[in-house]
């Protein structure tokens, strides 16, 4: 942060612990917050409060990530869709568990402009739930155009054929190359591409689910995670001798090749973390010991002392 907008940040701050009304830059700035710094931002000041609670902009992209997600209700969706008044065009709720089928229904009837609706780990949800949403969203002209519904129970053919009508979709038209690094690196409202929906038929065990395509020049091997195990540094597959699987410190899985780029190591086990945004803050200084080394250090010493 430069000067000037470090003399901006004190200068609204203090303005607000006076009691005077915060600098008129800040109003602009909640509509890009995420969800939970958004509803932080109603305990600073009466004039923000109200900003939050009646500006409507704000709203119109809800989305519920963790640590929020174990806590939405269909009570508390509600109430959170409310604050568009019908003109909400983003749903994405993340492993949101308790959210139900009904909930889904009721916020699709109130808001008819909704584009993309993405409900990844929603587990409490049902696939024949989520097509009447759908079907409510795509008829008398609607538009939605995007559809995220990784982790749903009991998707099978017939489901997808279902929701790919309604969203116009053809299985002739040709995929989109979806990478495995990309996927696990990228949140799932970032994770935009030109599928309407994100899960399809893996072509090696025939069920529904996320395909992934390799990045090795010389292999054109399509499958989901489970069938095809993938680097998670360059997407590459492991059919070939010449790719041995590594393990890192993080647990994931990679290549032979990323694993020797992969700097530094740890001291102990000689593993190193992955590139993942989840592993990335992992990362320590060169002669460093990783989580799992240091934590059986610790049980070891203290098993020692006693």
């Amino acid at each position: 942060m430069g000067d000037d907008e470090e003399s901006f940040a004190e200068s609204s701050m203090a303005a607000i612990r006076n009691g005077e009304s915060p600098h008129e830059g800040l109003f602009l700035i909640i509509t890009y917050l995420p969800l939970i710094d958004l509803l932080s931002t109603r305990a600073v000041c009466r004039s923000l409060r109200d900003a939050v609670n009646h500006d409507v902009l704000p709203w119109l992209q809800l989305s519920v990530t963790p640590p929020l997600s174990s806590r939405l209700s269909d009570n508390i969706l509600f109430q959170l869709c409310a604050k568009a008044r019908g003109r909400l065009t983003t749903l994405a709720l993340i492993n949101c568990t308790k959210i139900t089928d009904s909930a889904i229904q009721i916020v699709s009837e109130n808001n008819p402009f909704i584009t993309k609706m993405y409900l990844p780990g929603c587990t409490s949800l049902t696939i024949d739930g989520i097509i009447r949403s759908v079907k409510t969203l795509t008829e008398n002209s609607h538009t939605l155009t995007s559809l995220k519904i990784n982790g749903i129970y009991n998707i099978d053919k017939h489901h997808l054929q279902m929701l790919n009508t309604f969203l116009h979709h053809h299985h002739h038209n040709q995929p989109s190359l979806r990478f495995y690094q990309q996927f696990k690196n990228s949140s799932v409202i970032n994770n935009d591409d030109d599928d309407p929906i994100d899960v399809s038929i893996c072509p090696k065990c025939d069920e529904v689910r996320i395909v992934f395509d390799c990045s090795r020049n010389d292999c054109k091997c399509r499958g989901c995670e489970i069938c095809i195990p993938r680097c998670v540094e360059c997407s590459g597959c492991f059919e070939s001798d010449e790719y041995e699987e590594e393990e890192t410190a993080c647990n994931h899985v990679i290549c032979s090749s990323c694993w020797l780029l992969l700097l530094p190591k740890c001291s102990f086990c000689n593993k190193p973390y992955c590139n993942l945004n989840d592993c990335r803050r992992l990362l320590h200084l060169p002669n460093f010991i990783c989580d799992n080394c240091c934590a059986r250090f610790v049980t070891t010493t203290a098993v020692t002392e006693e």
